[in-house]
């Protein structure tokens, strides 16, 4: 049999735990099922922009190469065209086509096209593909929000402006993570999303999507739209997400700690910190513009050189605050955004165990099922070899006491009674006396009885036929149900050690934009307050200072020190 891995449509990773070493692998399987031989060589270009903001392009540090040559359309071949592409959405517009109320569409651009979509055609693009993929990490979108208020409530404008420039922003990292993902950037469904020629509406009602099965665990897991195998996958039992595995595999489970772990520490301090932090410099910027506003108000009260140092210390206060801003801005856009993206990414990936658990619980409950009717039938096959044991042994009875019995026969008279025949299901006596009202009861009675008097060898034999036919259903479920195991083994670990790589990039990223946005800031602030030192410099000495001269030191020269008024006012 071959490796499963040959199939693997991600790159390979020495680092990564070979599935030979999963429980599954000792299946006998005689042919293992994979997605098309043509998705191993489907693989994007990695783009390099340093300044680029998320998401990071750095799934693996080499560029890859580009093996793909047959494109389904436009789409596809302008995002493997090997050029540094990038999806944008370039506006969020309020319109009523084909409403009666108004709502936001999302303009976007992919190369030559504009597409225009809504929010809720985003929601059904994601989840879509991951009916389509369910062993893939389908990147999040942003978290739903109310905004209906922005077309009936104009007052709300401003923070309903602020919402949807997030928005926007988001889902252009969803498209492009899509864009840039090996497996997904060739989905033809996402192709026609970015395509502003097409209806989505007509999109989900046809193939593949219309092909797509109510329950995605009765479907194989690298072509859930495959209709020819969905009547085997019926006899598949539904476990729950919660029903215990007897032999788990210890990468999944490391995994899964993993995972919790990190989506607690994300939920927990990191996101509860960053929000109190961008809070609080919300607060300080909104300080330093009003303290800013008083400073230049203050300073046409004044004259001379007080009055410039006063103007000149309000204008770095206003350069502060707009600093601020801009530190606030890119806070929130490369830090805040992207930590809350990966907390999604946590509860995606928990999903993503939940459905490989559940493939594992239904190849141990169908192998239980098949165990049980194997036994059934050696039961069934057991009875039937002794029933025919019995029958030859009254068989040979017969044939030796022939003769016996026929003379017994001649020597009786004639006038002899002969024996009674006894019906199987006797008529209820016609000389008993019924009660009233007793006639259904006897009915229902009789035909009680017939049902359960059947005879024993027929159904002896219906049942081997049943179970032999179930088995036989059994054993294609179980290889389907090995197959899909092994398979979803496979790919999960491989996208996970993708999202691996992609997160260590990305974190990487925010970091460093984190250090650039602050030393920015710092650099900024520096330049502003150092042209207002020199213009506060320029204020003269107080007037109640002593002249150096008449201080008994002469010889001394003057003074450059200036003394507080303190000093002054305290006669030293």
């Amino acid at each position: 049999m071959e490796a499963f891995e040959d199939d693997n449509p991600f790159e390979n990773d020495v680092d990564r735990i070979s599935s030979e070493t999963s429980s599954t692998s000792r299946v006998n399987i005689s042919a293992p099922s994979s997605p098309p031989p043509s998705t191993a060589h489907l693989v994007s270009p990695t783009i390099t922009h340093q300044n680029r903001p998320f998401p990071s392009p750095g799934t693996s540090r080499q560029p890859q190469h580009m093996y793909k040559n047959d494109f389904c359309c436009n789409r596809n071949r302008w995002l493997h065209s090997g050029e540094d592409v990038e999806i944008l959405i370039i506006d969020a517009q309020k319109t009523t086509v084909h409403s009666t109320t108004p709502y936001i569409v999302y303009v976007i651009q992919a190369g030559t096209a504009e597409a225009r979509h809504r929010y809720s055609e985003f929601e059904s693009l994601q989840s879509s593909l991951r009916k389509l993929y369910p062993t893939l990490i389908i990147p999040p979108i942003p978290s739903k929000q109310s905004i209906s208020d922005y077309a009936t409530n104009p007052s709300k404008a401003k923070e309903d402006a602020a919402m949807i420039a997030r928005r926007k922003r988001m889902l252009q990292t969803f498209l492009n993570r899509i864009a840039r993902h090996p497996i997904l950037s060739n989905e033809h469904v996402f192709h026609r999303f970015l395509d502003g020629e097409v209806s989505w509406t007509k999109v989900l009602h046809s193939p593949p999507l219309s092909l797509l099965p109510k329950n995605i665990l009765k479907a194989p897991s690298h072509n859930p739209t495959d209709q020819s195998v969905l009547p085997a996958y019926e006899a598949l039992p539904n476990p729950s997400a919660t029903y215990p595995l007897r032999h788990p595999e210890q990468r999944f489970i490391d995994s899964e700690v993993f995972t919790n772990k990190f989506a607690n520490h994300l939920n927990g301090p990191m996101e509860k910190v960053s929000r109190r932090m961008l809070k609080r410099w919300s607060e300080s910027a909104h300080d330093y513009s009003e303290l800013g506003a008083a400073l230049n108000g203050f300073s046409l009260n004044e004259s001379g050189a007080l009055a410039a140092a006063i103007e000149k210390t309000g204008q770095a206060v206003d350069a502060t605050y707009m600093s601020t801003t801009r530190l606030l801005q890119e806070l929130e856009q490369n830090w805040a955004e992207p930590l809350h993206e990966y907390t999604q990414f946590a509860s995606i990936i928990k999903k993503l165990l939940v459905y490989r658990h559940q493939k594992h619980v239904q190849y141990e409950m169908t192998k239980d099922t098949l165990e049980n009717k194997r036994e059934l039938l050696e039961e069934y096959e057991k009875s039937e070899r002794e029933a025919k044991r019995l029958e030859e042994a009254l068989a040979r009875g017969r044939v030796e006491f022939s003769p016996r019995s026929e003379g017994q026969e001649e020597n009786e008279g004639p006038d002899e009674p002969a024996s009674a025949y006894l019906p199987p299901h006797p008529e209820p006596n016609p000389y008993r006396r019924r009660a009233p009202g007793m006639g259904f009861l006897n009915a229902l009675s009789y035909t009680l009885h017939g049902m359960m008097d059947v005879d024993p060898e027929t159904a002896r034999r219906n049942g081997i036929s049943k179970t032999r036919e179930t088995i036989s259903q059994l054993e294609d479920a179980l290889h389907l149900a090995a197959q899909d195991l092994k398979y979803s083994g496979s790919t999960i670990q491989a996208d996970l050690d993708r999202f691996q790589r992609q997160k260590v990039a990305d974190l990487r990223e925010m970091t460093i934009s984190m250090a650039r946005s602050h030393r920015d800031w710092c650099k900024k602030n520096l330049e502003t307050w150092q042209v207002a030192k020199r213009e506060i410099e320029k204020i003269p000495d107080h007037p109640n200072s002593m002249p150096a001269t008449q201080s008994g030191k002469g010889a001394a020269g003057p003074s450059n020190t200036r003394r507080d008024s303190s000093a002054t006012v305290n006669g030293r």
